[in-house]
């Protein structure tokens, strides 16, 4: 669930690395995605998430649905469930206990919904455009924090929504983490209750803070 967390945050938050080291056709195109975020007020999507191994076998797949609104997100992998209200993040198992985290003392290794969807770029990775065609466009992006958990992440920006619908993060054991959204509604009206886990509506659980 922690490498599901942190590709899903990926995907939501997008700074100050040298222009120098960076691709400037990648970030137009990165702009342009943060800017469009910002004007969104609602995003809700399915998603599918597949790990594969250094040789391309498949270890595991799971599908789901996510809501986002501004830094808040929620998602829900079965009976599993991630509320984030932007300041703290609640992990329920689905049955009898959630974990409760702040936002700030989270793994700074991994990434985060909030991340993707703002401007995470310019300061945490360099980057450069590797493929484009019709439909999308290909960015290569190294971390600059060699301490991270992943060496590479290759995003698949959609040229008419203007959105990241497809991720691909590599570890440093050369597995393989993809990621895509599906049935995008971005112009979603979600209450502010939806990111925050109500344990009044989930007796018997047992809040755990970390």
């Amino acid at each position: 669930m922690k490498k599901f967390y942190s590709l899903m945050t990926l995907l939501l938050g997008f700074g100050l690395v040298a222009v120098a080291q960076n691709d400037p056709n990648a970030k137009k195109v990165l702009d342009e995605v943060s800017a469009k975020l910002k004007t969104l007020k609602g995003v809700t999507a399915n998603f599918s998430y597949t790990t594969k191994d250094r040789n391309k076998a498949l270890k595991g797949s799971v599908k789901g649905t996510i809501s986002i609104k501004g830094n808040k997100y929620y998602i829900k992998q079965g009976t599993t469930e991630i509320y984030c209200n932007g300041s703290k993040v609640w992990n329920f198992n689905g049955e009898d206990e959630v974990t409760v985290a702040d936002v700030e003392g989270d793994d700074d290794k991994m990434l985060s919904p909030q991340k993707l969807l703002s401007n995470f770029y310019d300061k945490d990775f360099t980057y450069k455009l590797v493929g484009s065609d019709a439909t999308s466009s290909e960015i290569q992006m190294i971390p600059t924090d060699k301490r991270k958990n992943f060496k590479q992440v290759n995003v698949f920006v959609d040229k008419k929504q203007k959105l990241i619908l497809k991720a691909k993060v590599t570890d440093k054991s050369d597995n393989i983490i993809e990621f895509a959204l599906t049935n995008v509604n971005s112009n979603a009206t979600i209450p502010d209750g939806k990111f925050v886990f109500d344990a009044a509506k989930h007796p018997g659980v047992e809040v755990v803070t970390q």
